[in-house]
């Protein structure tokens, strides 16, 4: 038996006017989604446990049949094993965003633009995170490159605990209110994320950047700190050989910390600009070499949510299922052998909100051997009309592999 599970990430949504009063998932031409829905299991799950934030690092883990109340430690040291930092115990990592601040007034009074910086390519955001690291890393604290706008902050004796906001979730706002504070501990956060940004401002590449109209990565952000990861091993647990797809550095270090494989795939930008192609080979490539189950995870449905980009939302949907699903699942169908398809986004990623949500998400599991009465078109209302519901996410593979 073969197992291919796709994440999209984010795609699950609200009905949109924009959309004729549907949402993506319903507006996108998605013909072997839709096909595969006919005959199978269809339901709603919570991948995010009631009182946890609804971040990728839960909800993937949770996919990944890992209880997040256990195991989830936060982002950041999973990014960091992805990006092969040996922590210590004694270190914490934090997410260092570079992130689009206004210039008017006084740091606090600034409005944060964007929490991509325009999606900042990594070659440019190499540059940035290579002045912070010789302007403010010291013995105690390193800053490491990651992907785009996602980068890591190695802080000896660092704490863990400390409660940031979460850049994405306020955009368009003035971030005086959300910003650390002297009161409750946070005073050297804000010292360092006040001095990034006239480190920043009007580094070369920024100015170029400009001139090229787009927005300035011209401060750090930081958020979701967590000490060193532990997580079980994945084969040893269900007997499957693992790998794992995806251009972000979170998806790839849960893979990693589970024992799983992590695949790079050329091209591959963590937006609706990614390289679709790349990805399904890689996947088709990985059954072909004997891994038993592969987790494609693609974020572009998730960053359109962010930017409010219907349109790209839409279209990044459509792109999945043309370029990675049905390609994947052709070569599964040509095989001979018994396969099992699943489907979900990690979370909702609402365009309205332009942020996460905790809501249930779609999920679909097809099956090359059963016959299951599934829906006529894959999406939130007609997998919710199903009312069948998993409450928790970590359950899914007892699903798919029973």
């Amino acid at each position: 038996m073969k197992y291919l599970v796709l994440i999209p990430d984010g795609m699950a949504d609200e009905k949109l006017e924009a959309l004729g009063n549907r949402t993506p998932m319903e507006a996108a031409n998605k013909p072997t989604m839709d096909r595969l829905a006919k005959s199978a299991l269809v339901g709603t799950v919570s991948n995010v446990p009631q009182g946890m934030v609804p971040e990728s690092d839960t909800a993937n883990m949770a996919i990944l049949s890992f209880d997040p109340k256990i195991y989830s430690k936060g982002r950041s040291p999973l990014e960091a094993v992805s990006m092969g930092i040996e922590m210590q115990s004694d270190e914490t990592a934090y997410r260092c965003n570079v992130v689009t601040l206004s210039d008017e007034g006084d740091y606090e009074d600034k409005i944060i633009l964007d929490h991509s910086a325009d999606e900042i390519t990594t070659a440019e955001a190499d540059q940035l995170i290579k002045t912070l690291e010789e302007k403010l890393g010291n013995e105690y604290r390193r800053f490491y490159t990651g992907v785009s706008y996602r980068h890591c902050l190695i802080w000896k004796n660092g704490d863990d605990k400390y409660n940031f906001m979460r850049p994405h979730d306020i955009l368009g706002k003035r971030i005086g209110e959300y910003l650390p504070r002297e009161e409750d501990g946070g005073a050297e956060f804000l010292k360092l994320m006040k001095e990034s940004f006239e480190i920043l401002n009007h580094h070369p590449v920024n100015e170029a950047r400009r001139a090229r109209g787009l927005k300035p990565a011209n401060s750090a952000w930081l958020w979701s700190p967590g000490k060193k990861p532990q997580l079980p091993n994945f084969k040893e647990h269900w007997g499957l050989n693992g790998a794992v797809i995806s251009a972000v550095d979170l998806i790839k270090g849960i893979g990693l910390c589970a024992g799983m494989r992590s695949i790079d795939v050329e091209g591959a930008t963590g937006n609706v600009h990614t390289n679709y192609e790349g990805k399904a080979n890689a996947a088709i490539d990985a059954f072909k070499e004997g891994y038993d189950y592969v987790y494609v995870h693609v974020e572009g449905p998730d960053e359109c949510g962010h930017r409010a980009e219907t349109e790209n939302k839409v279209l990044s949907i459509e792109l999945i299922d043309q370029k990675i699903l049905a390609p994947v699942y052709e070569y599964l169908q040509s095989t001979g052998e018994d396969y099992r398809i699943m489907i979900l986004p990690d979370h909702p990623t609402p365009i309205r909100i332009r942020t996460h949500s905790i809501d249930p998400v779609p999920f679909m599991i097809y099956d090359s051997k059963a016959e299951n009465n599934g829906v006529e078109s894959f999406s939130e209302e007609s997998a919710a009309a199903k009312s069948f519901y998993l409450a928790n996410g970590y359950k899914l593979m007892e699903l798919l592999t029973k």
